[in-house]
């Protein structure tokens, strides 16, 4: 249990150049709002739904962050700040996902008004940037980036990068770019999220530029080579 404690605070210090120590780590909101989850998710599966509402509650309290007692967490979720965070009771998160501060994790009516999956499911590794929304039983697939204030209510393809209300894919693929956490899902380091669609823009016309380039080079490669022409010699007399 130790060990386990131990890999989940050097998750988050892997993700968050803040924190010094593991110590400090132990304050965030996020990681209290996340292990009062799993009470009140024990409780919830043992039906003493009171108590796991009382937990849940209790916990929003001091956090600011409301999981449903009913939400699948997997491990190492990181909820940065955490302030104004909502995850519904259907959502399921899978590892190592990363979700910053005003997302919700929200469900739709069900035209027949019987409860089922109403809320999304979140794939290892996926981060959520600031303010997005992400509604109704959709699927976001591994290593995906949802932009700041996105509103996604479609399924996310694999390593995909959304932003947008409604939310839609850019040309940059999160693989091409993703050899380490990279917060907010942008392309490079110095990501402002104040200045997210120009970073975008910079990403998309890299893209392109490599594209273009990798066209040049087929199309030189294809092109025949043609024979120089034979030099006129002198004729002697």
């Amino acid at each position: 249990m130790f060990n386990g404690l131990v890999a989940y605070l050097d998750s988050i210090k892997a993700r968050d150049p803040a924190p010094r120590s593991r110590w400090e780590i132990l304050l965030y909101p996020g990681l209290l709002a996340v292990g009062m989850h799993r009470v009140a998710h024990w409780l919830f599966e043992a039906d003493l739904f009171f108590l796991a509402r009382f937990v849940n509650h209790f916990a929003r309290f001091l956090t600011a962050i409301d999981i449903h007692p009913g939400a699948r967490i997997g491990r190492h979720l990181f909820i940065d700040h955490g302030f104004g965070v909502v995850i519904g009771e259907t959502a399921e998160i899978g590892d190592n996902v990363s979700i910053y501060q005003g997302v919700t994790l929200g469900g739709t009516d069900p035209a027949n008004g019987i409860g089922g999956k109403r809320h999304p499911t979140l794939a290892n590794d996926v981060i959520v940037g600031s303010g997005a929304q992400i509604l109704g039983p959709v699927t976001v697939s591994a290593r995906a980036r949802i932009g700041a204030n996105a509103v996604v209510t479609k399924d996310v393809p694999e390593g995909a990068v959304m932003v947008g209300i409604p939310a839609r894919s850019t040309l940059v693929d999160a693989s091409e770019y993703a050899r380490e956490f990279i917060p907010y899902g942008t392309c490079n380091e110095s990501f402002d999220p104040a200045t997210q669609k120009v970073e975008l823009l910079q990403c998309q016309l890299e893209q392109l530029q490599k594209q273009l380039a990798a066209l040049v080079a087929e199309r030189a490669a294809a092109a025949p080579v043609s024979e120089p022409a034979p030099r006129k010699g002198r004729s002697r007399a």
